[in-house]
This record gives C-alpha cells, structure tokens and sequence, in this order.
C-alpha cells in the first residue's frame, strides 16, 4: 500500500515517517507539507517523493497520514475521503464536533477505511491489559497525565495548537481511549480548570461507573508522569508502562489500517466513529472549562 504523509514536524520524523519505513508491504511514497525545505528533507529522508501541492499527494497514494494540527488534519481528511484514499489519523480527530462530524460523513459516504492512532491502544503489552480488564465489572478509575511538554528542550513546545487547546484536548483523548473500552462510553461530564491548562474530569460511564482525570501540560520535569487506574471488586490494576515506542505502536496502527482496507470492510474498534466520541467528551468538558481565578 502506498502512502503519503500530511506534515514535516517532529512526529513526523521520528513515528509516523520512520514507522511506515520499516512497515512490511507499505511503502512512504509521497510527503507533503507548508515548508517545501522541510518536505524534500523528510522526503529523502525516507526515500519518497516531495509533493508540491496536497492535492498531488492525494493522486499517487492509497492512504494518507496525518501529522498536522487537528483542525487542518479535520479539513484535509475530509478531502482525502472523498478522493477515495483511506485515513490514518492522529488524535483528536477534530477540535470541533462539527468538524467531526463532517469527517464522519465523508468516511460514511465514501466508504475509506479509517484508523486514528490513539498511542496506548497499539501497544501489544496495554492492550492485552485493556482486553483482560473489559472482561470484569469494576465500578471506576483514575487518571493522572503531568507532562513537560512547555520545559526547554521539549519537541512540543512549540506546538501553537497545544498552546491554544491545552491537556484537555491533546491528553484528554489519551485517557479517554483507555477508560472508555473498559468502563462504557461516557454519559456525563462535569469539568473543572486548574491553574493554566490544567483540567479536572469527572466521568459517568453506561452502568454507572464513574472515573476522573487531571491533566495539564505545564507540568515541571520532575512533576512530570502519568498513570490510569481501574478500581472495583477484583481490586486495583494500574496501566503497565508501554511495552515498546511510540514508532512500534505506529507501525500496528498502520498494519491494522491495511488490514482493514484488505478485508473490505471500514470497522475497527478505533475508527473516525470511536474518534468522533471522543471529540464529543472532550467538547462537552472544554464548554465547562473556566480558567482558574475567572468567574464563569
């Protein structure tokens, strides 16, 4: 399967292009991006051809990656659907449900495949965790995401998007993708701001569990950690740490995306409907979001 890649960033070069690179039967074979240095750089990096236009891009590939922000990548998708090429999405689908939406009408409509890599979900070691945990009953969980993402030296920190939506929306679906599969898809929000972008989730899941979240990406290096926690009558199990890199969790998601368009079908337990969900809780908590020391 041919692939083409929306973006020249830092998860660009070390996850997604270098992921595909190593992928059996796939091949990166066209690069695209605002910055046409970039783009000739990551492209001979891993051997592809440099894109002039998005639209170039999308004729010569099968499916298209995503490492943009996800308000463009929510746009561009939508583009990509309907000139037939299957999507391999970064979270969070969209920073809009409208935007979703629109994603998941054009998916429906056309028929492409579609995989949004929520990280944890494609490790092999987390996922045999998720498996294990959704066969039992347990009546909530916890979460805790503290990164450094601001501190000098940090690849993200100048991620204008990050800046503007803050933890809520770039670790948000993190958790979400670990909580929901276990406890049920999410009924209620109610949500809290700390200091800067500091969000506090409290969660009704179908069945009546109930779960939290803090999350904020301003946290100092050694204030820095995550960890989620699920709680009920078989007694408490945290989240085993990642079994392999972010690039190994990449190359499944792509695996799984051609094995999907393979089999002729469109479903996959983290398809634009699952990210579409997402977006939905997160929508709902960012409308309750009132910065610390703001009266509402």
């Amino acid at each position: 399967m041919n692939f083409g890649l929306v973006g020249t960033g830092y998860w660009a070069w070390v996850t997604q292009g270098a992921g595909l690179a190593r992928l059996e039967g796939a091949r990166l074979s066209s690069v695209w991006g605002r910055n046409p240095g970039h783009t000739a750089d990551l492209a001979a990096e891993f051997g592809a051809r440099p894109a002039s236009s998005y639209e170039e891009l999308l004729e010569s590939v099968d499916a298209v990656v995503f490492g943009v922000p996800p308000d463009i990548q929510a746009e561009l998708a939508v583009q990509a659907a309907h000139a037939g090429r299957h999507l391999l999405l970064e979270k969070p689908l969209a920073t809009s449900l409208a935007a979703a939406d629109r994603l998941v009408e054009a998916v429906e409509a056309t028929g492409v495949s579609s995989v949004v890599f929520f990280t944890s979900r494609y490790d092999p070691g987390r996922r045999a965790w998720l498996d294990d945990l959704a066969e039992e009953e347990w009546e909530g969980a916890w979460a805790r995401w503290f990164a450094p993402n601001f501190v000098d030296g940090s690849p993200y920190a100048g991620s204008a998007w990050r800046w503007e939506r803050g933890a809520l929306w770039d670790l948000g679906p993190h958790v979400l993708s670990v909580l929901v599969p276990v406890l049920g898809q999410v009924e209620g929000v109610t949500a809290r701001a700390g200091a800067g972008d500091l969000a506090h989730l409290i969660l009704t899941h179908a069945g009546g569990a109930t779960s939290t979240a803090s999350l904020t990406l301003r946290a100092s290096r050694r204030a820095a950690g995550s960890e989620v926690a699920f709680w009920g009558s078989p007694g408490i199990f945290s989240m085993p740490p990642m079994a392999g890199t972010s690039k190994d969790a990449f190359v499944r998601a792509a695996r799984e995306l051609m094995e999907v368009v393979a089999a002729g079908g469109r479903s996959h337990p983290c398809d634009v409907h699952f990210g579409r969900e997402v977006v939905r809780i997160l929508s709902e908590a960012d409308a309750q979001l009132v910065p610390a020391g703001r009266q509402a």
